[in-house]
């Protein structure tokens, strides 16, 4: 075993969080390397994103006291305001530092979440189309950086365990080739994204059925820095909430129907149903509040989204790439008919108890005198309008759960410390983008921006990494 510390910073994964990490302890005079686990252009999260950073799908320079306020209220509290307020003081900060790096952005859309947008953008059709675009240009331009400032990425290299001496992270060890290396440095920050990729570790805390839901990132995200950071002692907290949206069935076998189309925009504007022609989510609380529940159901393939033909033609044509066309045009499956019980004869659902449920939904979005509906369960409208489902033809589309990264992982401070069940930090130890938890989640399944996170807590870990090591952050940006 090797002795002594080789390097300042060691950084475990070389997305947007892990990049930003080495690039700004390098910034700062500190020595980083990258163990990352996969090759040259290595699949992860950060390489396939539509390249957005926001806040809450609000501008991310939102002044600093509206966006703390807006996350903590958007999560119900769940996210603590020492948090929040990292979040808000460092978001448009991660921005402006990106472009200093040679990033650029444009405006993707007129919604306002995708004000700062990297270019060029990420998705402008269906399917995975990610080579040139902005993430892939995000890694390869940090990449290009961290060499010039003397660091590296070392590749095929998959940390195993944290080097534990006297209760201080001293280190990583990494397997490469078959063969375990110690890497030795005076902090750690892990950054290998969520636990997707880990069917075991999904089982454990989000659905029964991890084969039953679809990767719509690139599945890479295999808990490892969770599971080392649990054996080192580290708190843990929301692991039974992941950030996805809704897809047809078909992306299971259909390599064009994902990430995108996703059918959240029919979701919010209609209903969805298991194969007993009942409602089990409030569909008006987002698409992402609707795939954990589906993912969460006895068989998360017993969902079809139900919807008409004004929800189609309408919300359904919402987005940069909408569900209508492209779901038909890519061959994703779309049971049609001109009544309810003909649809729900196509479909396989129980014809009586769809009726039903339409009929109870309709009724009560027109009688409407408070929010939300009252139903069974409950159907928020506040963030997204209720349409009824009245003009034929009416659709039934097959559902499938798409999971992009886990929103849970290990308990950080405000510098990105991690921390213990006692609340101490771990000397030593530091924790970046998805990997960290507390930041999304809780009881809303609240999404507060997946880059955003990483380019904050990745600023955060290196400038408190320089402060402790004597290093002065000089934070200008």
């Amino acid at each position: 075993m090797s002795t002594g510390a080789d390097q300042d910073v060691i950084v475990i994964g070389g997305g947007i969080g892990g990049m930003i990490a080495a690039n700004r302890a390098a910034q700062l005079g500190l020595k980083a390397t990258v163990l990352e686990q996969g090759d040259d252009r290595y699949p992860c999260n950060s390489r396939y994103t539509g390249g957005t950073l926001h806040i809450c799908t609000r501008d991310i320079m939102l002044e600093e006291e509206t966006q703390r306020q807006l996350i903590i209220d958007y999560s119900a509290g769940f996210v603590r305001d020492d948090l929040a307020k990292v979040i808000s003081t460092h978001g448009r900060r991660a921005v402006r530092w990106l472009q200093e790096e040679g990033l650029k952005f444009i405006r993707a859309s007129g919604s306002e979440h995708h004000k700062w947008t990297l270019a060029p953008p990420g998705r402008v059709r269906p399917g995975l189309d990610w080579e040139g675009r902005s993430g892939d240009v995000l890694l390869r331009t940090l990449e290009q950086q961290l060499n010039k400032r003397g660091g590296a990425v070392v590749r095929n290299t998959r940390a195993r365990s944290l080097i534990n001496e006297g209760g201080k992270c001293t280190g990583v060890v990494a397997e490469c080739g078959g063969v375990n290396k110690d890497y030795r440095a005076r902090a750690v920050v892990i950054a290998d994204g969520g636990f997707q990729g880990n069917p075991e570790l999904v089982k454990r805390y989000i659905s029964g059925h991890p084969e039953r839901l679809k990767q719509r990132g690139a599945g890479t995200g295999r808990g490892d820095g969770l599971l080392m950071a649990q054996a080192f002692g580290a708190a843990t907290t929301g692991l039974d909430r992941f950030y996805g949206h809704v897809l047809c069935r078909d992306a299971l076998t259909n390599e064009m129907l994902w990430p995108y189309p996703y059918l959240d925009p029919l979701v919010t504007a209609g209903i969805v149903v298991t194969v007993t022609g009942q409602r089990f989510v409030d569909e008006g609380r987002g698409g992402t509040y609707t795939a954990n529940f589906i993912a969460q159901l006895d068989d998360p393939l017993s969902a079809f989204t139900i919807f008409d033909h004004d929800i189609w033609e309408q919300p359904g044509r919402f987005g940069l790439i909408p569900p209508n066309p492209h779901l038909a045009n890519e061959g994703g499956t779309m049971h049609k008919a001109a009544d309810l019980a003909a649809l729900a004869k196509a479909a396989g659902i129980n014809g009586v108890a769809l009726q039903a449920t339409v009929a109870a939904y309709n009724k009560a979005l027109a009688e409407q005198t408070e929010k939300p509906l009252s139903l069974t369960p409950l159907r928020s409208t506040k963030k997204y309008k209720a349409m009824p489902i009245v003009k034929p033809p009416f659709y039934a589309v097959p559902a499938v759960s798409g999971i992009t990264y886990t929103m849970g992982g290990i308990v950080i401070s405000a510098h990105a410390q991690a921390l213990r069940e006692d609340g101490k930090a771990i000397e030593g130890l530091y924790v970046a983008g998805a990997a960290a938890g507390g930041m999304e989640g809780g009881p809303e399944i609240a999404y507060v921006g997946g880059l955003s996170k990483g380019g904050v807590t990745g600023l955060a870990a290196a400038e408190h990494i320089a402060e402790w090591l004597g290093k002065s952050p000089a934070i200008t940006h």
